[in-house]
């Protein structure tokens, strides 16, 4: 089983990216937290999951390994597979996720796209004295480093399966937080952020 990958960043987009190491590119599936820290980098170095079923073997990287952590408590759900668990870490820190489950906030977990009442229910009562993060763990995010505009924003979100018009709402709002001068990196959070609040 594949644990860690270390190597070059061929390719990265905002679920996957490309790390090629020894001459072989490894595909390795990630969340918007990790594709955050990757932005601008030329290497990578990943904590890695190794899913293996008997017609896929798929990898998925993590630039925490809080965020590791976090996934495979998601993933010891019944009913939570790696795509549900990718996307959920996409749409809330794992510290974040820890807390809301801590003090079963269902309400910020069922915004997340593909998190449904009955699923967020079942994250709060599985994993209640589960998802213990350390204090004082908490990652610091890297500096985005790459210009983009609004309509990237929107089209990432559109993908994470929220609605244009919540998309639009959420892009507006983070911009009068962030700022003109924010980049894509900052604006995305800043709309995750607006979109999963209570």
């Amino acid at each position: 089983m594949i644990s860690y990958l270390q190597g070059t960043l061929k390719t990265l987009e905002a679920s996957r990216a490309t790390i090629v190491t020894n001459g072989v590119g490894y595909e390795v599936h990630i969340s918007l937290q990790t594709y955050y820290k990757l932005e601008g980098q030329r290497e990578a170095a990943l904590e890695i999951y190794t899913h293996v079923r008997e017609d896929t073997l798929a990898l998925y990287g993590f630039a925490t390994s809080e965020e590791k952590f976090a996934f495979e408590k998601l993933i010891s759900i019944s009913g939570i597979g790696p795509t549900l668990a990718q996307k959920i870490l996409s749409g809330i820190e794992p510290h974040d996720l820890a807390d809301a489950i801590a003090q079963n906030d269902t309400r910020k977990l069922s915004s997340i796209p593909g998190v449904g009442k009955k699923t967020a229910d079942r994250i709060c009562l599985e994993l209640r004295d589960k998802l213990v993060m350390p204090e004082g763990a908490r990652a610091e995010t890297a500096a985005p480093t790459r210009l983009s505009v609004d309509d990237d924003v929107h089209s990432a979100l559109i993908n994470l399966g929220y609605r244009p018009r919540d998309a639009e709402g959420a892009i507006e709002a983070a911009r009068r937080e962030l700022g003109s001068d924010a980049e894509f990196s900052a604006v995305l959070k800043g709309a995750l952020r607006q979109l999963t609040k209570s």
